[in-house]
């Protein structure tokens, strides 16, 4: 069975980190992304990675403080966030598709992944 999970979110204050884990099992997968929501916004790509070539890709209001990266020898993503803002709240998810995906294009339309995880909640207070 395809599944992803997340883990590793929770209530952190604004200048924090938090590290976000995504393990992936039952499937074979060429990268992975992580997407987040906040209550009454559209779902956004933060951060995107190629497994072939880890090449890395992320969204502008993250850059510099978000770091995704892969274990070396199981499907587990992980989401480095620093310098947490409060407008970093939002239910984070890991997402994934059966087919390769382009990260650059990709990270702009959650419609690329057919696979999610459940999410886990980041929030940032002031």
């Amino acid at each position: 069975q395809v599944q992803l999970v997340e883990s590793g979110g929770g209530l952190v204050q604004s200048g924090g980190s938090l590290k976000l884990t995504c393990a992936a099992s039952g499937g074979r997968y060429t990268g992975m992304a992580w997407f987040r929501q906040a209550p009454g916004k559209e779902r956004q790509g933060v951060a995107c990675m190629h497994f072939n070539d880890r090449r890395t890709f992320y969204a502008e209001s993250v850059k510099g403080r978000f770091t995704i990266s892969k274990d070396n020898d199981r499907d587990t993503v992980y989401l480095q966030m620093d310098d947490l803002k409060d407008e970093d709240t939002a239910v984070y998810y890991c997402a994934s598709d059966r087919v390769p995906f382009p990260c650059q294009i990709a990270i702009n339309s959650p419609l690329s992944f057919d696979l999610w995880g459940q999410g886990t909640q980041v929030t940032v207070s002031s």
